[in-house]
């Protein structure tokens, strides 16, 4: 295999070995489920999708896990203001999470644990650490990991240790905090009136308490790798730029203090922000878009995933209107090319079609194989789009070849039209009348037929509203504009088409 990853660890583009191939462990970090996950939060899920998607493409038989997050501050305080049960609190949002993972197309992990699952492990690697004397308890009656007893402390992030304060006066109990108040962080906490009210609290040999954030990820890990495949170290470890420090770090040095290894994971990847407006997409800012709401809107989520796999993992993306709009004309082209070719298929692949294809899978693989440069593979996608469109002009041939190859791509970036959106336009079509259906975006130049052709887009308009597709009802009223018709939809219910 020639897959090169970039890891955050070294900071350089490694090739991709695993412990032992075929078998692949991939750890991604999870929603917090206190609130709906906005669009910010799937940029990272739809980057590690990718990264799955390439890697059983290649090959690799992947073992996923995806944690969900469901005791924390976050939880506790929003289950105490909702006056819930943490459980309940938590499911609603648990639930939600699910619905926009199938709306993205996101792959289902082989296994989601929730943190209120696994508190006897997690207890298990406090007790342990307590025992190796790289954790005490502190005075509040929490249990704290020794940052100064473990000197590795920070490679990942490249903090300087020797600039650290450390020691029973210096320590950090929050889940998350700022790279400034790095000290010796919690590992499990005491129980307070509040945990105990939503149902936050278990019963440990060191005291009543609750699991911090960190100490969850990597007990949860730990336990789920040991069991289905055997070993203590991750292959993979996924997450955005923002858990570099200090949830990453703070895994790395519980982990390997727990088990002995040099390293918690072999590679670790991390995903960019997602911006509104240039600014980090953040409930703090009040700038959220979540995948409700897109969903809401009717945007079909295909261009959804262009729109973010258009701009590399690791560089910043700027989510607006306008690329949203480019967005849902290209996924427009693939689906027009995608009936073409269906429609198109027969016999055997032509010599041209055959190039082609073999040209379009060794660009695309060449991309995917450098550190999941979807940007670059959609640049091979839209090329074989317009070579394979000039070619059926030409009237040559395209068999089984091409068409697996078309496949293989989608399969690895799933960009192509929902069905539910093509199928507005198809029923529109049919219901138009006879020869209608077939007609494109382009005019016809017979004035007589003009007419038609206007009445045709507006019944279909009318259809991909009433399936909700309303990105595709907002594409065809600019489309007949462009043309000269206006659309006007009365109160009563009737749509007029009229020349402007």
């Amino acid at each position: 295999m020639s897959l090169r990853l970039f890891n955050t660890m070294t900071r350089g583009v490694e090739r991709f070995t695993p412990l032992a191939p075929p078998a692949v462990s991939l750890y991604t970090c999870g929603p917090t489920v206190y609130n709906y996950a906005h669009i910010g939060n799937f940029r990272t899920f739809l980057f590690e999708d990718l990264l799955r998607r390439w890697l059983e493409t290649s090959g690799y038989r992947v073992y996923h896990i995806m944690n969900l997050t469901d005791v924390d501050d976050k939880t506790i305080k929003g289950a105490a203001a909702a006056g819930m049960p943490l459980v309940e609190y938590t499911r609603k949002f648990a639930d939600a999470f699910f619905e926009d993972c199938g709306y993205l197309r996101l792959r289902p992990a082989h296994a989601y644990p929730k943190a209120t699952e696994f508190i006897p492990p997690m207890i298990r690697l406090v007790e342990e650490l307590l025992e190796k004397g790289v954790a005490y308890k502190g005075d509040d009656g929490s249990v704290y990991f020794a940052i100064g007893r473990f000197p590795a402390y920070g490679k990942l992030s490249r903090l300087d240790t020797r600039e650290l304060k450390t020691g029973a006066s210096e320590r950090v109990s929050a889940d998350e905090y700022a790279k400034e108040d790095a000290r010796d962080f919690v590992l499990w906490k005491a129980a307070k009136p509040d945990d105990e009210a939503v149902g936050a609290a278990w019963d440990a040999p060191f005291g009543r308490g609750r699991p911090g954030w960190h100490l969850e990820c990597s007990a949860m890990a730990l336990d789920l790798i040991g069991q289905e495949l055997g070993v203590d170290v991750l292959d993979i470890h996924a997450g955005g730029i923002d858990l570099v420090f200090p949830h990453h770090e703070d895994e790395i040095a519980q982990s390997c203090a727990f088990t002995g290894q040099d390293d918690f994971a072999r590679y670790w990847l991390h995903g960019e922000f997602l911006t509104m407006a240039g600014t980090k997409m953040s409930k703090r800012f009040g700038n959220i878009l979540t995948a409700r709401d897109l969903r809401e809107e009717g945007v079909d989520v295909a261009a959804v995933r262009l729109l973010i796999f258009q701009t590399h993992y690791r560089q910043k993306l700027d989510f607006t209107d306008q690329a949203l709009d480019a967005a849902r004309e290209g996924i427009r082209r693939l689906g027009d090319f995608d009936r073409r070719l269906t429609a198109a298929l027969g016999g055997e692949d032509g010599v041209p079609f055959r190039a082609a294809a073999e040209s379009f899978r060794a660009r695309f693989t060449a991309a995917m194989d450098e550190d999941l440069n979807a940007p670059q593979a959609l640049a091979a996608v839209f090329t074989f789009v317009r070579d394979a469109n000039r070619l059926l002009d030409e009237g040559a041939a395209a068999g089984p070849l091409v068409a697996e190859t078309w496949a293989w791509a989608d399969g690895v970036l799933d960009v192509l039209p929902s069905r539910e959106h093509r199928g507005a336009i198809e029923i529109a079509a049919a219901s138009a009348g006879a020869g209608l259906g077939s007609w494109t975006d382009v005019p016809p130049t017979d004035v007589a037929q003009l007419e038609a052709w206007a009445g045709h887009w507006a019944g279909v308009r009318v259809a991909a509203k009433a399936e909700r597709n309303f990105a595709e009802a907002d594409r065809i009223r600019d489309l007949l504009a462009e043309h000269g018709f206006e659309v006007r939809d009365r109160k009563d219910g009737v749509v007029e088409v009229v020349r402007r």
